[in-house]
């Protein structure tokens, strides 16, 4: 039985519909993933201003803060590119830890405890690269 030109061309290019989806889908997930280490990474140097913050907070109180707000806006970034629960329980448990120190430092603490910041980011960074 001969299939049509026609019948080819249709065939073919439903072939090629679904090979685009099937990439772009890849594609997706792979830039997903990046941007979450990428962000992650990101995170990680907040972190360490951070503790330098923390550290010279008698020289300069103004960077505990903008240390914080650094980590929250890049942990946005996170929330908002990834459905995987493991990412979205890292980010909210890093979040936590964030809202807690800035808590201490609105309640007059110069010195807080930055621990479970770094804990949760470097929980971060695990999801994102596994």
């Amino acid at each position: 039985m001969a299939v049509s030109r026609g019948r080819r061309i249709a065939v073919a290019a439903l072939a090629a519909a679904g090979l685009t989806v099937s990439l772009a889908t890849g594609c997706d997930a792979v830039d997903k993933a990046l941007d979450c280490v990428q962000t992650a990474d990101t995170i990680a140097d907040s972190v360490t201003e951070l503790q330098q913050a923390v550290e010279n907070a008698s020289n300069d109180p103004s960077r505990l803060d903008d240390s914080l707000a650094s980590i929250d806006k890049n942990l946005g970034k996170i929330g908002d590119r990834t459905d995987n629960a493991d990412v979205n329980k890292a980010v909210d448990d890093l979040d936590k830890a964030v809202a807690d120190v800035r808590t201490a430092v609105r309640n007059g603490d110069n010195t807080p405890d930055i621990s479970p910041v770094t804990d949760a980011a470097g929980e971060l960074t695990k999801v994102c690269t596994s």
